[in-house]
This record gives structure tokens, C-alpha cells and sequence, in this order.
């Protein structure tokens, strides 16, 4: 079996979080390996390329309210691009560790379904701080990252199972909530020294993780609402599958059902019960000579 045999085996047989890391990955490679072979032939696409920064392309999201007005898919898109190998390589990394620790407790279709619901309020805190903080009034930047997401998982795992514990290599065993601590501690402090934005979308996923498993625990899953968008896509192109015929075949000319007969022993027995029966009644001397007759024959 080939490596390409075994990608495919993998990606059928894995779960949600090992599809979504596909899906980042790829991408990630594909659309960079096509944007160079065109470079190379002079041919620059800047609509489709995130990677060169800016808010003209199609896909990241932007801090400007009215891009969303010609591109409202980039509230999901952007949550599954990254600038470079190293962004992509920390996401992915921190994307399996806390999938495996959500899934320990709850199931795929609640994880995608945080992941995208995460993603979107994510962005639209992204874009409404820059309409609101005054320190990025006037600033038109981009976003792209699944660290909003990633965020948004890992809290509301540790909102869940605060004292669940970790083991971490060269740290030794801490508890959730340690973690995921200490990532809003970092976010908090960085939010006003660099990446601003990027800084906002983690502590927008993040509270968004908490208010999931809050309302979650008081019998709302938000999950739903997503998990019945995609099924709806899904069975909606899906072959329905054809009722087998079935032929009835009719006799054009039915027989009419017979009756039953009887068997001989069985009439002759009525009769001598019969007979008896009147025997019983009038004596043997009201009896017929043809009953007398038969009686007699029958006893021989």
C-alpha cells in the first residue's frame, strides 16, 4: 500500500479532528504550490492569495464591516488558512491535542459544530473591535487561523473538566484549567503590544467556548443548528435509493374453493352416534329396520 493509499485509509477512517487538520493542510499546500508554479510563469493572482496580505482577497476575513457585503463566506473560510508553515504547524499541533481532550467527553458533530459557531462570533468580535477600540480606529486588517477555534475548544473542554489532568513533557501532570489559564493570560498581555486582532479572536473563541458548555449544561446545544445544516446539504445530494417492483401476478380465472370432505370413518361415526342418540332417547325398538340394519352390519 502506497503513501497516497494510506492518506486516504486515514482520512476515511479517522475522526473529525484528523479531517479538519486534513482539510487545513491541505489548504495550506495545494493552494501554495499552485500560486508559485504561476509566479514562475508571471501570473499573479492576488484576489485568491491570503498569504500576501491585505483584505482584497477572497477568503480572509477583514476588519472592515462592509467586506462582508461581497464576501460573507470569509466568517468560516478564514478559520481554515494560515499565513505560513510555522502558523500552520502550531495550529495543527494544538488543534489534535485539544480535539482528542473535547472528544474525550463530547462527540464530532458537537466539536465541527464548535469549531465553525466559534469561528464566525470570533469574527465578528474581530470586526467590530476595530469599529470600536480606539487604539485600531481607522485600521483595515486581515484574518486567517483556526486559533479562534482552537481556543474555543480548549476552554470549553476545561470549562467542562476543569480538574481533568494533563501530563505535559518536561512540565509533569497539570489540570486543565492550568492550561487554558495560562493561554488567556498570554492573550490578555499581548493584545495591546502586537497582532491585536489575532489576540482578540483567541479571547473571542475562548468566551465563546465557555458560553457554549454554560448553555450546553442548561440544555441548549448550540451544535444542533449546524449539524442539521450540513445534514440537510448532505441528504439533499444523495442518491435516494429506488423502491424495488414488485410483480403480483393474477390467476384470470380463480377456481372456486371446494369443500372440504370429509372422511368416511368420520360420517360413519356421526351416524352411529346418531342412532345411539335415539336409542337413548325411545328405546331400540323406535329404530328404523334400515338402522337396525346398519347397526348390526357395522358392529360385524
Amino acid at each position: 500500500m502506497g503513501i497516497i493509499d494510506d492518506i486516504k485509509n486515514e482520512y476515511r477512517i479517522g475522526g473529525i479532528v484528523q479531517r479538519l487538520i486534513f482539510w487545513n493542510v491541505g489548504l495550506f499546500v495545494i493552494p501554495l504550490v499552485v500560486f508559485s508554479l504561476l509566479k514562475m510563469g508571471g501570473i499573479v493572482l492576488p484576489q485568491f492569495d491570503w498569504t500576501v496580505g491585505g483584505t482584497s482577497n477572497w477568503f480572509s476575513v477583514s476588519s472592515e464591516p462592509a467586506d462582508l457585503l461581497w464576501k460573507p463566506w470569509t466568517l468560516i473560510t478564514y478559520a481554515f488558512l494560515h499565513y505560513d508553515f510555522l502558523h500552520l504547524l502550531f495550529n495543527m499541533l494544538w488543534l489534535f491535542f485539544v480535539g482528542r481532550l473535547f472528544l474525550t467527553f463530547f462527540t464530532q458533530k458537537q466539536f465541527f459544530g464548535l469549531y465553525i459557531l466559534s469561528a464566525i462570533f470570533a469574527a465578528l468580535v474581530f470586526i467590530g473591535s476595530y469599529q470600536v477600540i480606539p487604539m485600531l480606529s481607522g485600521v483595515v486588517a486581515p484574518m486567517v487561523g483556526a486559533s479562534a477555534s482552537i481556543m474555543a475548544v480548549l476552554v470549553a473542554t476545561a470549562v467542562y473538566a476543569p480538574q481533568y489532568q494533563v501530563r505535559l513533557m518536561l512540565i509533569g501532570t497539570v489540570k486543565l484549567w492550568h492550561i487554558a489559564g495560562v493561554f488567556i493570560v498570554l492573550d490578555l498581555i499581548d493584545v495591546s503590544v502586537s497582532n491585536s486582532g489575532g489576540h482578540i479572536a483567541h479571547l473571542s473563541g475562548a468566551l465563546f467556548g465557555f458560553i457554549y458548555i454554560k448553555l450546553l449544561q442548561n440544555g441548549t446545544d448550540l451544535s444542533k443548528g449546524v449539524s442539521a445544516i450540513i445534514d440537510f446539504f448532505v441528504n439533499l445530494f444523495k442518491p435516494k435509493k429506488a423502491t424495488p417492483f414488485k410483480k403480483v401476478y393474477r390467476n384470470p380465472n380463480p377456481q372456486p374453493a371446494r369443500a372440504a370432505q370429509k372422511p368416511a370413518k368420520d360420517i360413519t361415526q356421526q351416524r352411529i352416534d346418531e342412532i345411539l342418540d335415539k336409542i337413548s332417547r325411545s328405546g331400540y325398538d323406535s329404530l328404523t329396520q334400515a338402522e337396525k340394519d346398519f347397526l348390526r352390519n357395522t358392529g360385524k
